[in-house]
């Protein structure tokens, strides 16, 4: 949620912000709306302190034994007049407030401007891509050789975009989640949470999700909805909170299932799992200061790219530009991973700072040392990493000419020893 007063005081820069992300100008308006509203306080103020001074003099023309029938009279009136003004008030208020729910976060200076993702900005390349003596795979080819993939059961359990792995690759799996998250929170600094996987609106409206995004979320209920990634109860851990200065940065990562409708990715990577209605993915969160958060966001990408490193994956840093940048964030850096099968990098985490804008719709706060008044949090979330694309590019990546997946080095032991996986 953006700050009404900076709206105020900043209207064209509202709007150029908006011209940004390629969405229309709405200064005029809500700038409207706004005086609108102020001007029905106004007259509400004023006119309570007439009933105030009306019930005065009734008092006192009841005691002098004057008649007051008229000010009573008038009494009634002020009170119809305050009803029907605190009635247009909320109506003008709940108009603001959903014009405000729809209005993305304003990007960083840094992010570069552009329409699409060709137009996102390499900020580096790490790794070898490892070169073949055969043509490689792609992770489904393998996983149905393997008889360790199956998607076609899969659409009879559940439709489309849905799988059922087994044995070795389900284990991989398995294993690949638990060293994520040994990692973040023996090494890194994160508390481990096991959050629920159902939330209410509320929760999805304070990380902005709702509701602009509902049909990418899948609703269990008139209250509860599945979350799409562990961002939205991790996040909201402190939601209608105020914490201490002391006990930021606060870290928090959580292994979950997230769900996605993938409203509006008709046609998009339609075979294998790289875009599944359910998924695994290991999720870290940061809330900070707002001195904290720039540093934060350069720290939680470095944890997300040491998952990389260790599993020996080659992959690319891209700064989004101002067009893929995501609703809620100011700046985002994707993590890519290269594919041998599909010969391209492709998304595997993506890691952003919000600044204080969901702290704003979570009423999320902290209480500054040797400060009077309390400030907005700031908040970042990033993939640590997605479980089932990281599992993509270990089977493709480690393949062997007879289909078979070399377990990395670093799995070995969450293998139980095993050193690769062979068909059954």
């Amino acid at each position: 949620m953006l700050d009404l007063k900076w709206i105020r005081e900043n209207p064209d820069a509202l709007d150029a912000a908006l011209a940004r992300r390629n969405a229309e100008p709405v200064s005029t308006r809500l700038l409207a709306l706004d005086a609108e509203r102020r001007k029905i306080q106004t007259d509400l103020q004023d006119l309570q302190a007439r009933r105030n001074a009306a019930a005065k003099e009734i008092g006192k023309a009841k005691s002098s034994g004057e008649n007051a029938d008229a000010l009573i009279r008038e009494m009634a009136e002020l009170k119809s007049g305050a009803q029907n003004l605190e009635a247009t008030e909320r109506t003008l208020q709940a108009d603001l407030d959903a014009a405000l729910a729809v209005l993305p976060n304003i990007l960083s200076d840094e992010v570069p401007d552009g329409a699409t993702e060709d137009e996102n900005v390499e900020l580096r390349l790490v790794g070898d891509i490892p070169s073949f003596d055969f043509t490689p795979k792609e992770h489904y080819e393998l996983g149905d050789a393997l008889g360790l993939m199956d998607f076609e059961t899969a659409a009879t359990l559940s439709g489309s975009r849905f799988v059922v792995t087994s044995g070795g690759i389900a284990r991989l799996e398995r294993a690949l989640a638990a060293f994520m998250i040994d990692v973040h929170t023996l090494e890194k600094g994160y508390l481990e949470v096991s959050p629920p996987v159902m939330v209410r609106g509320a929760s999805l409206f304070g990380t902005g999700q709702l509701p602009k995004f509902e049909e990418d979320l899948y609703k269990t209920g008139e209250e509860q909805y599945l979350i799409p990634t562990a961002e939205v109860p991790l996040t909201n851990l402190v939601r209608e909170s105020i914490l201490e200065e002391s006990a930021l940065p606060m870290r928090f990562t959580a292994h979950t299932l997230c769900f996605r409708s993938e409203a509006g990715s008709a046609g998009k990577d339609t075979a294998g799992m790289l875009r599944q209605h359910q998924f695994a993915k290991v999720e870290m969160v940061s809330i900070t200061t707002p001195q904290q958060s720039e540093a934060e966001h350069d720290r939680m990408t470095a944890c997300a790219e040491d998952i990389l490193k260790r599993l020996g994956l080659a992959y690319r840093v891209v700064l989004l530009c101002s067009g893929d940048t995501g609703f809620g964030a100011r700046k985002t850096y994707d993590l890519e991973v290269w594919l041998p099968g599909q010969n391209s990098y492709r998304e595997i985490s993506s890691c952003s700072i919000c600044g204080d804008f969901q702290a704003r719709r979570m009423k999320a706060r902290y209480r500054p040392e040797g400060e009077k008044g309390n400030h907005f949090v700031h908040t970042l979330n990033g993939s640590g990493l997605a479980v089932g694309r990281t599992l993509i590019a270990v089977m493709e990546n480690y393949q062997q000419a007879d289909g078979s997946i070399k377990i990395p080095d670093v799995l070995v032991p969450y293998m139980g020893g095993v050193t690769e996986i062979r068909a059954k």
